[in-house]
């Protein structure tokens, strides 16, 4: 079951948002949380304060979740509340923010639970108090992007064969429908050079998200290289680095400085989101 030792019954559960410390419950007044059945409420435990909500048990049972899981409306829906209740919370004070869908059969469960897990908490929160999660994403300056473009095209023009021919496909020919003298050895310098190209501004690419990393890097408290966000058919760009990074919160001006100064001086496209609270850094402690 996607819960935590919870019974298939009509009794309650506790969905556990996050752990913080000093919490002010006026934050999150009016937010509905997964449910309207309950409002979301304070958990005390013996050194910090979990932000639960009471829900129904049935309905975070493991086929109840794969079920979810195929409804992308209703999954988004669970995310954006999970993460609008987090949000505000985090906003207010230093909070570790749970997975979405941590359940427990009872506020007795999810108190033993969480109890046991109080240095990772006490670590995790001084790690990330008064700072913030941040995404860099790189794409390779158009050079790079150019040079992809014209190995495609010195593919695409090859000195045609009998096949060709046989096909009504035009090349380059004698007048007896054989290749012209030294068309193949041509085609196969153009190939050789668009190759060649194509490998200098990958290595050029690759200097370029390096480099990003680490000056953006120097800057934050911790880093997480992430894989390459997929892109839309139509977007022809080439990422060649997505990151995330913590960064201090009275730092967060200076990073935006940063990013537009990398971006100017390597003529690669940055794009800096943020901030976020900062998931991926709870669960490294």
């Amino acid at each position: 079951m996607r819960q935590h030792d919870a019974d298939v019954s009509d009794a309650n559960a506790t969905y556990v948002f996050a752990v913080c410390r000093d919490p002010d419950p006026s934050s999150w007044a009016g937010l509905p949380g997964v449910t309207h059945e309950a409002p979301v409420r304070l958990l005390a435990l013996d050194s910090f304060t979990a932000i639960v909500q009471t829900v129904r048990a049935r309905d975070f049972t493991d086929e109840a979740w794969q079920s979810r899981l195929s409804d992308q409306r209703e999954l988004e829906r669970y995310a954006r509340a999970h993460h609008d209740v987090v949000s505000v919370v985090a906003a207010a004070c230093p909070t570790v923010p749970l997975p979405m869908a941590t359940v427990y059969h009872a506020d007795e469960r999810a108190r033993d639970a969480l109890t046991k897990e109080t240095a990772r908490f006490r670590a995790a929160l001084k790690r990330i108090a008064h700072h913030a999660e941040w995404g860099v994403k790189v794409y390779a300056p158009p050079a790079a992007t150019a040079a992809t473009a014209a190995t495609a095209a010195t593919a695409a023009t090859a000195p045609t064969d009998d096949a060709d021919r046989r096909a009504g496909r035009p090349g380059v020919t004698t007048g007896r429908g054989r290749p012209a003298a030294g068309a193949g050895l041509a085609y196969l310098e153009r190939k050789r050079g668009a190759q060649r190209l194509r490998e200098r501004s990958q290595e050029d690419a690759l200097r370029t998200a390096e480099t990003v990393d680490e000056q953006v890097g120097r800057l934050a408290t911790a880093s997480r290289r992430l894989r390459p966000h997929p892109q839309p058919s139509t977007d022809r760009r080439v990422q060649i680095l997505n990151a995330t990074y913590l960064v201090a919160e009275r730092r967060s001006e200076e990073l935006a400085l940063l990013t537009r100064t990398l971006q100017e001086r390597t003529g690669a496209q940055i794009e800096l989101s943020g901030p976020w609270v900062p998931y991926s850094f709870v669960g490294e402690v």
